[in-house]
């Protein structure tokens, strides 16, 4: 029988999936925390421009007279805010945008908006809103490294693709396995342990099916990461299927625009919209790339699933430091404990 029909049939019985299962093993260990962490930002962003809108409307004002100057922001916040030592002061944008001012307190700066015009309170601030937005999109795109983060982000993406297929070939219960075997590697049918099923197995089959089901998704993210930092190796690959470019306008209406444009105008005239030329299919796959990343497709619920999803990792990791623990940490110890326990039994024995 050759090697690939018995990893077919009976893979448990292969080198490949032995050295595969250490691969994995070592390689989820030692990126699990960066996984999670980019994962759990990720879902935290999903909603960020949702959320933007949300804080922008918070802080629209209308216009009701003349804008405070900086010094008169103070001084009415001095009077609206009595006992409070009033910190720094932000104006709005523009004169629509509200004021932000910040109370000093004894261990936590309170913040509020004030209108602008008059310097009566709109309620709590939201500049700490937009710094843990900003902060989040920074962990999740640049691991707050700056350029670096980015390198290092796709790099770790290129890596969790190569994660992700290692556990495929660890899950793959082979094609001699009884309806049992398939049905415990699909679905977690309980989530209490089974009789005759010891707490090992049942960590083992959650950490199994988990990875199961979120392996589309994590390899697309891997990827898609990856793609967003070195998109040039995909956009040829896509190009040389399909062109990403729309072709070049004929020549007779370039030409008839160009004389449209140098004829004399009698009169000024209102720019007119730019007309977006569709996109091809090559340019629909790569645009995709980005909707599939962040979910922005399909509405909310859609944005909501990718949401909970990007916090299951930590389940994959918990599971993993669990059989870690099982197999390489806790026989490790008990080995040394009888290493230091036999000179001490061979020295009560001379003595």
């Amino acid at each position: 029988m050759s090697f690939w029909r018995t990893w077919l049939r009976k893979p448990q019985a292969t080198w490949l999936r032995k050295a595969t299962f250490q691969i994995h093993l070592w390689s989820g260990i030692i990126l699990g925390i960066y996984i999670v962490v980019v994962c759990a930002s990720g879902s935290v962003i999903v909603f960020r421009n949702d959320f933007y809108d949300i804080l922008l409307a918070k802080l629209q004002v209308k216009p009701n007279g003349i804008l405070l100057k900086k010094d008169a922001l103070r001084q009415q916040a001095e009077r609206t805010y009595p006992g409070r030592r009033v910190g720094a002061i932000r104006p709005g944008r523009d004169e629509q945008e509200a004021a932000e001012v910040t109370l000093a307190g004894t261990l936590v700066d309170d913040h509020r908006i004030m209108d602008p015009y008059t310097g009566r309170d709109l309620g709590p601030g939201v500049q700490r809103w937009f710094k843990i937005l900003n902060w989040s999109s920074d962990l999740h795109g640049r691991l707050l490294l700056g350029a670096e983060g980015m390198t290092a982000n796709a790099i770790g993406g290129i890596l969790l693709m190569a994660v992700c297929v290692t556990g495929l070939v660890i899950w793959w219960p082979g094609l001699r396995t009884g309806v049992s075997t398939w049905r415990r590697a699909l679905v977690l049918r309980r989530l209490v342990l089974r009789r005759g099923v010891g707490w090992k197995r049942f960590i083992w089959d959650l950490h199994g099916v988990t990875g199961f089901w979120l392996f589309g998704i994590l390899f697309m993210w891997g990827f898609t990461g990856a793609y967003f930092v070195f998109p040039d190796p995909v956009r040829a690959v896509v190009n040389y299927f399909t062109p990403i470019l729309p072709p070049p306008l004929p020549a007779q209406q370039q030409a008839a625009s160009g004389a449209q444009s140098n004829a004399p105008v009698p009169f000024p005239q209102p720019p007119r919209p730019r007309r977006r030329r569709p996109l091809t299919l090559g340019g629909k796959i790569l645009r995709d790339f980005s909707y599939a990343h962040y979910g922005n497709f399909g509405g909310w619920p859609v944005k909501l699933l990718w949401v909970i999803l990007g916090f299951l990792p930590v389940i994959l990791f918990g599971s993993a430091l669990v059989m870690w623990w099982n197999r390489v940490l806790n026989p490790f110890r008990k080995r040394l404990v009888r290493a230091q326990g036999e000179p001490e039994a061979v020295e009560a024995t001379t003595s």
